[in-house]
């Protein structure tokens, strides 16, 4: 066991496979199963590093494929790593770039050597191998680290399912083997589409290589929600009990409880507050969207139940005003909210996961807000 990484699992509901425990990392220990904000660009958008803590945050995460492209792993590097570059003290993770595989199709070719594409920025040709993104992410310096895979679009047939698959196993055997940085943890993903057959080879596959923590990848990307959680279902039956378990980019409450009632540890998306920014909100009382004319006059808090900065200093008439006249500050506020509203829902589910009624706070949860994608 990693000292400086390892996960402590204190307590699992009687009744459901989720988890209560402790990730313990260099830059502190955080409770599971938590919700991790997204800081692609080295920063959470409109939020300061000190706003993101004070919300109950603990890991944020950053993007290894943006980063590389601006300012560059190396800027980073010389400014003493992420951590010491966004200011920010707590845990952090960074992606791979596989996302970018799948969401830059039209600009990329993938081998067996790896993946070429154009610089979005510059139109530079760039090559991203297994290894060079273990060694971009080893000068960026995150605690927690992804390998290198290709997120495979849904639906797809078997057969380029099957290659896929079998490709990113090796790409992560290699990205392994060329890891060396022992403050980080690297985590293996998950692939193999929406075949059982495929995801249970995958996490056996790399159960076998050992990593720190596993990640199941290539979900939350157009198929139904029981396509989504059977997948997750197929590849936590092979993974070890011991290690987290990372579900990628889902974000809205269905999903999350769902994964977490199925034994996953920890979520990011970029759900909460891409939406805010759109004047989306989620509050007890279902979705608000703030720019609506009934709203004008409405002079109470954007929700009662929330213990939030936005909630306890400003009315719904307030952050009306500053959509319709698109102030930055209504956008911050607009994260503040939505952030703290996906911690506090977790903060509960920790709760009812040690008191063994987790089944029962799921199904409040959905009654209460709701059960629609993307909330």
């Amino acid at each position: 066991m990693n000292q400086n990484f390892y996960l402590e699992i204190k307590h699992v509901d009687k009744v459901t496979g989720a988890r209560y425990g402790f990730l313990h990392t260099p830059h502190g220990t955080v409770e599971v199963p938590m919700f991790m904000p997204v800081g692609t660009l080295a920063t959470v958008k409109c939020l300061s590093p000190e706003e993101i803590k004070s919300l109950g945050a603990g890991v944020i995460l950053s993007n290894t494929y943006h980063l590389h492209l601006q300012p560059g792993e190396e800027i980073v590097k010389k400014a003493g790593g992420l951590h010491h570059f966004m200011n920010y003290d707590g845990p952090i993770l960074t992606d791979s770039g596989g996302f970018q595989v799948f969401s830059l199709q039209s600009q990329r070719k993938i081998s067996e050597d790896g993946v070429e594409f154009r610089n979005d920025l510059n139109g530079d040709k760039e090559f991203f191998t297994p290894e060079k993104v273990i060694e971009i992410e080893e000068a960026l310096g995150a605690d927690i680290i992804m390998s290198f895979d290709e997120c495979i679009p849904y639906p797809s047939d078997k057969k380029y399912a099957e290659a896929s698959t079998e490709r990113t196993l090796r790409w992560a055997k290699r990205g392994l083997e060329h890891h060396t940085r022992e403050d980080q943890a690297l985590f293996g993903i998950v692939q193999g589409s929406s075949y059982r057959d495929l995801r249970e080879h995958a996490a056996k596959e790399l159960a076998k290589m050992d990593f720190p923590g596993y990640s199941i990848g290539g979900t939350s990307i157009g198929e139904p929600k029981e396509v989504c959680l059977q997948m997750v279902e197929d590849a936590i039956r092979f993974l070890p009990l011991d290690k987290p378990r990372y579900l990628m980019g889902v974000g809205s409450l269905d999903y999350i409880l769902g994964g977490i009632e199925r034994g996953v540890d920890m979520f990011d998306c970029v759900l909460p507050t891409r939406i805010a920014r759109h004047g989306a909100l989620m509050t007890s009382q279902g979705r608000v969207n703030i720019k609506g004319a009934q709203y004008k006059e409405d002079f109470t808090p954007l929700d009662p139940e929330c213990d939030c900065y936005t909630c306890k200093n400003y009315t719904k008439a307030y952050l009306h005003h500053l959509f319709m006249t698109n102030e930055e500050f209504g956008k911050r506020l607009n994260s503040i909210h939505n952030i703290r509203f996906l911690i506090k829902m977790m903060e509960g589910a920790r709760e009812a996961i040690k008191e063994d009624r987790f089944k029962e706070y799921k199904e409040e949860i959905i009654a209460k807000y709701g059960d629609e994608r993307g909330f």
